[in-house]
Formats: structure tokens, C-alpha cells, sequence
């Protein structure tokens, strides 16, 4: 028992003394690093690299895991979102089948309805793509000009359209340029229709960026969002041409949002439909094609 006893103790004792003396030997072997550095860079530098390349298939493999797990989810999100598209896609689809059907027996109504009238279509209009060169507009006048004029075949009255929505027609025409008269200019004067209603109505220009309706009958229902189209009375425009849609009706005062702005016009399409027009056009001097 006591030789068992006396074991134990130099053992605690000898456990102190390396408890003790533990800091100074690792502030020792510090202290040796770096002088050993500092004499021999080279060296340590090797030593870097070699944990280094040791450590890093290490971390590589370690960090696989947690790459694998964030691809996944990833995938799994993105999967998520297609399936979503595909049934927003698949819906879209077919609400624009449904349209095409209808489209497609609206359009075989329409040729056999115009065979038993022995209706006479109306001629190819004919069209001329042209630049705006200036905006002429302001205050007091909503007008621009085109680098196109009566030696390219413009004539007064003709209309002038950007895509396939109504913006104006031609007021003036010189050789090579003509001045466009905007629908919100308050000269404008167009018979229109609302497409839904077929109520009739005229579009007025006020100078503003939402032309008004005017002499619209007050039964008829006229709400935000319906559609405004040209009507084609009075030999000016073809009927059905968009012009834009109502934005608001306060105080018996309808106003139209235009579906294009003349700050949005870049090239115009100035078209002949071959109609008599409102303007009477200019006479053309003998000897001269128009």
C-alpha cells in the first residue's frame, strides 16, 4: 500500500511540473519558429506548402458533402419553378387554343357571310415606312415631321399609324418632308367607336397627352379599360384601327390613354387606304405623276 501510494505521488508531482512548465516550452518553440524563419525563409516556406497541399484534399473532400447538399437544393428549387411555368404555360396555352378556335370560326363566318352579299373587299392599302426627323410639339400644337414627302406618293389625309395603332395623319406636304398632326393635338377631330358597346363618338384633341371623347351619347356605359377604335365614318380612317383605351371618366369627361405617345415615335408607317380622306390633297401640276 505505501509503495502504491508513493507511485501515485510522484506521479501528481510530475504532473504539475509539466502544467507548469508547458506555456514556457510552447512560448520556446514559438520563439524558435520564428528565428527560424527569420533565418531560413525558404525553409518555412516549404514547410507552408507542404501542410498546405497535406490540408487541402482534406478540406476538398470535406467540403464535397456540403456542395452536394446546396446543388440539390438548388435543383430541387428549380424544379419547383419549372413545374410552376409549366402550368402557368399550360394554361396560357390553352386559353390561346380557345382563342384560335374562335378566331378561326369567326374568320370561316366572316368569308361565308361575305359570299352570300357578294361583298367587294377593300383594295391592299398601300404603305410607306418613314423617320421622324422633328417633334414640332408644345404647348399649343402636337405635330411632328417625316423625312418622306409627295415625290415618295404622302398626300394630305392619309394615316399614319406606328405598329398597328392609329397616331395621326398627315396635314402638310412638301417634296421631301410632311408634317403628321397627332390625335392629342387639338385640331384632331376623329369619328371613333368603343369597341365593346359599338357606341359612336368623337375623339378630341385638346393639347394634352389623353385626348377626350366628345358628342358620346350619355346612356352608354363607358368604363376604364374599353377599348377605342376608329370608326370609319366620314371617309377619314378605315374602321377598326386601335387608337388606345378610356383612362378615366370624371364629370361627364371621358379621357383616352393613347396606346402609343408621341415621345415613343422613332419611325411611323404613313399608309393609303385609298379612302377620299377629310383634307382635300393638293393639286398635282400638269405633267406631274402623283
Amino acid at each position: 500500500m505505501k509503495q502504491h501510494s508513493g507511485a501515485l505521488g510522484r506521479l501528481a508531482t510530475l504532473r504539475q511540473l509539466a502544467q507548469r512548465f508547458a506555456f514556457l516550452a510552447l512560448a520556446m518553440a514559438s520563439f524558435g519558429l520564428m528565428l527560424l524563419g527569420k533565418a531560413d525563409t525558404v525553409l518555412v516556406e516549404r514547410m507552408r506548402v507542404a501542410v498546405s497541399d497535406a490540408v487541402v484534399p482534406i478540406l476538398d473532400v470535406m467540403s464535397r458533402p456540403a456542395g452536394t447538399i446546396a446543388d440539390v437544393v438548388g435543383a430541387v428549387r428549380e424544379l419547383a419553378t419549372l413545374r410552376a411555368e409549366n402550368v402557368r404555360l399550360r394554361e396560357e396555352n390553352a386559353n390561346l387554343m380557345h382563342w384560335q378556335t374562335l378566331a378561326r370560326q369567326l374568320d370561316n363566318e366572316n368569308r361565308a357571310l361575305k359570299n352570300q352579299l357578294n361583298y367587294l373587299p377593300d383594295p391592299d392599302p398601300s404603305f410607306i415606312t418613314t423617320r421622324v426627323v422633328g417633334d414640332t410639339g408644345g404647348a399649343f400644337v402636337h405635330s411632328m415631321l417625316v423625312n418622306s414627302g409627295s415625290r415618295d406618293g404622302i398626300r394630305k389625309g392619309q394615316a399614319v399609324i406606328a405598329g398597328e395603332f392609329l397616331v395621326g395623319r398627315v396635314a402638310e406636304v412638301g417634296q421631301r418632308s410632311a408634317r403628321v398632326l397627332l390625335i392629342t393635338d387639338i385640331n384632331s377631330h376623329i369619328p371613333v367607336l368603343l369597341e365593346n358597346s359599338r357606341a359612336k363618338a368623337i375623339l378630341t384633341g385638346d393639347n394634352t397627352d389623353r385626348p377626350r371623347l366628345s358628342y358620346l351619347s350619355s346612356g352608354t356605359n363607358a368604363a376604364p379599360g374599353d377599348r377605342v377604335v376608329s370608326s370609319g365614318h366620314g371617309g377619314a380612317f378605315p374602321p377598326g384601327l386601335p387608337i388606345g383605351v378610356i383612362s378615366s371618366v370624371q364629370d361627364g369627361i371621358v379621357r383616352v390613354e393613347p396606346f402609343v405617345h408621341r415621345y415613343q415615335l422613332e419611325y411611323v408607317t404613313v399608309v393609303d387606304y385609298g379612302l377620299p380622306g377629310i383634307l382635300p390633297s393638293d393639286p398635282v401640276p400638269e405633267g406631274r405623276e402623283r
